[in-house]
């Protein structure tokens, strides 16, 4: 695929996100893992194993940092900061785990084995909101909003989006 429309449908999976997850919170008070997130999940929805590592990544962040806070005050823009900080950690750190192995279970397989989490910020934004709002409500809320972007990016595109 050109690199040209992998970046237009990369802009237009934001753009549709921002608008979904401005309804999002409007509508039912949920924000989706931030406002940018959805978007990028949603261009990422073809390749599950990805999605899964990027919120293990996120639930691992929000661990961190919540059993962090039982030891050093962390609260306001210290704790975002740390949620994004740890969250950037933790993804450089699975990026060290061969994951190439899991390629070969029929379920997981693919025909790329290069699994890894989805950005770098991603798994800390989507903690900050698990803290914020609970993990259920930020987890349901982001994989819905992706979905309904994804749906939107095949009207748009076709089944050509690239994954």
């Amino acid at each position: 695929m050109n690199p040209t429309d992998m970046a237009d449908q990369m802009m237009v999976a934001v753009g549709v996100g921002l608008v979904i997850s401005l309804i999002f919170s409007e509508l039912f008070g949920l924000a989706a893992g931030g406002m940018v997130v959805p978007g990028f999940i949603a261009l990422n929805l073809g390749r599950p194993f990805d999605v899964v590592l990027t919120l293990a990544a996120a639930g691992i962040t929000y661990l961190v940092v919540h059993a962090l806070g039982t030891f050093i005050i962390i609260y306001g823009r210290r704790r975002t900061v740390l949620m994004i900080l740890v969250g950037y950690l933790i993804r450089i750190l699975l990026d060290f785990v061969p994951f190439g192995e899991l390629s070969s279970i029929t379920f997981l397989a693919t025909g790329d084995a290069n699994f890894m989490v989805i950005g770098y910020i991603l798994p800390g934004l989507i903690a900050i909101w698990m803290d914020r709002q609970g993990w259920l409500e930020t987890l349901c809320a982001l994989m819905t909003a992706s979905v309904a972007i994804r749906m939107i990016l095949i009207i748009i595109y076709g089944m050509s989006l690239s994954s």
